[in-house]
């Protein structure tokens, strides 16, 4: 929607608008993405990440950030992802007070895993001094409860496809990205005295003809792009995911052990659970206990319930009232009940939460699970370098957890068609989709080989050459006096 500024502006000068960004993350790595824009003496931060993985990107949670936080006017959110949210308790707590921009369900997950982010935070705190493995004489977390609460109280929940006016010259439009419940692409719409601009950001994109979220939705154009780029250097093999999650199922219980999935708690337990229910109901893996060891995975799951217009999972496909009422789900909720899945001996499988192995139930799970040689880890998602998924899938030996060294003689195992992401000839196909050249395109949320393999493949397939992928807290000007 075009805004008329006639009288706004006070001198000719004002008239016009300069538009800069800065990358504050997700800049030649997978993690942290914050996206800083100037427009004018409007400060907006594009997600508010927090850095996983490698030690040195983690190091830069702690870093002050480049510019006074409390100038930042306001932050958009592209969805709930810890490493494209997680940041926001820390920023709250550093004297942010404006507001945030998400879609409705984006918000009600974002209730969910800050929440639990700054439990993790203060737990493992805690647990440093208890056990003397921090270098700190009193370690400290990053943030706590009370900072995820006043952060959840800074945001404003939208519908898709709804303008929303920021500024009297700065709207923004949340699109379907299909990647998880209220995930976006946000399309920034600038209208200046001169000229209007549009900016827009992928954030991470879904997959094309996946049983539980709708395809990202076409955008044909845009003067600046920022796409993403995890899977930018791979092609995600076109085998048949049901027939290749069954084979390994069978294989991991014919041991007669736990077959342990490290899973997201959002999107990824929930696409599990729909084909762990369609493999058991075709008779395609036998009819086993699956145990759902995440709080966070079991709250998210009821939020498939709540909207289900963000999916397109319907229910009248199954003969449940839901699949997630399946007869061999068992939802555990409190430590004790998780604790006691320690002692399973027999064929079973277990779901627990963290994805990537960073913090969560998971890991007292691996801790009792990657000694036994009857057992089986199955990572389902991607893992970045330095996590201890990464670590166990190229083939570490001991892995570190609660200060111990760790054996890991159980088997392992990774599924590739299950990712939340999509791949580079999807990354492509949906670039295909715009009818002219953007002026700048950014590769941004990807590592570099990565980034760089679709900056060539970019050029190759649609002759876009005014590619760039940045540098962390690298700077560029977008427009000048539009």
């Amino acid at each position: 929607m075009s805004v008329d500024l006639k009288g706004f502006y006070s001198t000719i000068e004002d008239k016009v608008m300069d538009v800069s960004v800065k990358f504050l993350g997700a800049a030649q790595s997978v993690t942290g993405s914050k996206y800083l824009l100037e427009i004018d003496h409007y400060r907006l931060l594009i997600d508010c990440g927090l850095f996983q993985g490698l030690k040195e990107l983690r190091l830069r949670n702690w870093d002050p950030m480049p510019i006074d936080v409390s100038s930042i006017d306001a932050i958009v959110l592209t969805h709930a992802h810890i490493d494209h949210s997680g940041y926001l308790p820390r920023i709250v707590k550093e004297g942010f007070s404006g507001s945030v921009y998400c879609t409705s369900a984006t918000a009600a997950l974002l209730e969910i895993m800050l929440l639990d982010a700054a439990k993790l935070q203060e737990e493992e705190a805690s647990y440093a001094h208890k056990k003397g493995y921090s270098k700190h004489k009193n370690p400290l977390p990053l943030f706590n409860t009370k900072d995820a609460e006043v952060a959840l109280g800074l945001l404003n929940g939208y519908e898709y496809n709804e303008s929303i006016a920021l500024s009297e010259a700065i709207q923004i439009v949340f699109h379907d990205a299909g990647h998880i419940l209220g995930s976006s692409i946000v399309k920034l719409l600038l209208n200046g005295q001169q000229q209007n601009k549009t900016i827009v950001f992928s954030g991470d994109m879904g997959r094309y003809d996946q049983p539980l979220h709708q395809a990202p939705s076409v955008i044909t154009s845009a003067d600046i792009l920022f796409i993403e780029s995890t899977y930018g250097n791979r092609v995600n093999p076109p085998k048949n995911t049901e027939e290749q999650f069954a084979e390994l199922i069978n294989e991991a219980l014919q041991k007669n052990g736990c077959l342990l999935i490290p899973s997201f708690a959002v999107g990824r337990t929930q696409l599990l659970l729909y084909y762990l229910y369609t493999l058991m109901e075709k008779r395609l893996i036998p009819s086993t206990a699956v145990y759902i060891d995440s709080p966070m995975a079991i709250n998210t799951t009821s939020l498939y319930k709540k909207y289900r217009r963000y999916h397109k999972l319907t229910l009248d496909q199954f003969k449940k009232s839901s699949i997630f009422d399946y007869e061999q789900f068992r939802y555990y909720r409190n430590q004790e009940q998780s604790m006691n899945l320690n002692e399973l001996k027999d064929a079973s499988i277990i779901i627990s939460a963290s994805g990537m192995c960073t913090g969560g139930r998971i890991l007292h799970h691996l801790y009792h699970r990657l000694p036994r040689q009857e057992d089986t880890v199955l990572f389902v998602g991607y893992q970045p370098a330095g996590t201890r998924g990464r670590k166990i899938l190229e083939g570490a030996q001991k892995i570190r957890i609660f200060g111990m060294e760790v054996p890991v003689k159980c088997s392992v195992r990774h599924l590739n068609g299950l990712s939340a992401h999509a791949d580079q000839s999807e990354l492509l196909q949906w670039l295909g989709n715009f009818e002219s050249t953007p002026k700048m395109t950014f590769i941004v949320h990807g590592e570099i080989e990565s980034a760089n393999t679709l900056k060539e493949k970019i050029a190759e397939t649609h002759q876009w050459n005014n590619v760039v992928v940045p540098k962390y807290l690298e700077s560029f000007q977008l427009f000048t006096k539009i």
